[in-house]
């Protein structure tokens, strides 16, 4: 795989001529991008896989919807429907994708989610509503220039930094390092609990953010109390025998998560954003079937459950949030402060 990435470096030279030269016509005005008069906070990542982003979205709609009316935007990743799609409850996974499915279920009560590949025409669609959103965060769209966003969050992978990395083919950017120029915030996610004050500042000088921006340090918490079963907890899985299903890009930080946990499993993986067929479902039925004793569970993630719950029996799934590392407060602010800004410059 090494060698045939770089044998593919002609073609990552060619896709960085062609992003560079596009990203170029945005920035000059040549190709239109809309701008809208609420705020509209992008985040993303530069390079492909699992970043955080969920859980990082999840962070700032428990931060904004008691002052904001909020609004999350996907693209809404292998869905079977088309164009604009305001969730609600007659949707299934397969309408609108497993991440928007997940924002609607934890927070209908208080958010619109919505998908649309088009993203201007999303947000368009969005303020047509009889009681608008005030605010609107666009998930994975930091590529997306047709619109320009009030303030752009860069998330980066503490084992998987951009700066080093390449651009597709060789590497896994969706664009050139530069792009990195357009955050407000830049954070470095799934990082160690103990990451000390002396390492963020050596990856602070590394990243090398512009005076405009600033860095922060997240990390990755699962929760204690399992979702799918009421009362189960994860130190109950330490006493049972577990079948792990993931469809994500990487579950390398649960895997090891459950190891350091002593908990015992079967893990069985699919594809990121995995529809699951009915054969799927039957041999992970099958799997759990073939564990000894009664008591004994499916686990799964949250993105995943909701693709999975009801096809399969005892489905639990651990839920995670995002924790920054000692400036929350400061990350707070930063985002309060731009939105405010924006609002001043209506």
């Amino acid at each position: 795989m090494k060698l045939l990435r770089i044998l593919l470096y002609p073609f990552a030279v060619l896709y960085d001529i062609v992003t560079s030269i596009r990203n170029y016509f945005f920035d000059t005005g040549v190709l239109k991008s809309t701008k809208f008069n609420i705020p509209v906070i992008a985040v993303g990542n530069l390079s492909v896989g699992g970043t955080g982003k969920s859980p990082q979205i999840e962070y700032l709609i428990r931060l904004l919807k008691g002052t904001y009316k909020v609004a999350v935007l996907s693209r809404g990743y292998k869905r079977k429907t088309k164009g604009f799609q305001l969730i609600n409850d007659s949707h299934t996974t397969e309408d609108v994708g497993d991440e928007p499915m997940q924002f609607y279920r934890k927070f209908k009560e208080e958010v619109y989610v919505a998908v649309d590949s088009d993203r201007t025409n999303g947000i368009e669609q969005l303020l047509t509503l009889e009681n608008p959103p005030e605010l609107v965060l666009l998930d994975d769209a930091y590529q997306h220039r047709k619109v320009t966003a009030s303030s752009y969050i860069l998330l980066t992978k503490f084992d998987d930094l951009f700066i080093n990395d390449f651009i597709l083919p060789t590497g896994n950017l969706r664009e050139s390092r530069r792009g990195v120029k357009r955050a407000k915030a830049i954070v470095v996610t799934k990082c160690p609990e103990k990451l000390s004050i002396l390492e963020q500042d050596e990856l602070v000088r590394r990243i090398n953010p512009s005076p405009n921006q600033e860095v922060f340090f997240s990390r990755i918490v699962y929760n204690e109390d399992l979702g799918g079963i009421e009362n189960l907890q994860l130190k109950d899985l330490t006493r049972s025998k577990v079948v792990l299903v993931t469809g994500i890009a990487n579950p390398s930080s649960l895997l090891q998560y459950l190891n350091e946990r002593k908990i015992n499993f079967h893990h069985i993986k699919f594809p990121d954003h995995h529809h699951f067929s009915e054969a799927d479902v039957s041999k992970i039925q099958q799997q759990y079937e073939a564990l000894e004793g009664k008591n004994k569970f499916i686990v799964t993630t949250e993105k995943d459950y909701v693709r999975l719950e009801g096809k399969l029996n005892n489905l639990v799934y651990i839920g995670i949030k995002n924790e920054f590392l000692g400036d929350e407060n400061t990350f707070d602010t930063l985002v309060k402060n731009e939105i405010n800004k924006e609002l001043c410059n209506e």
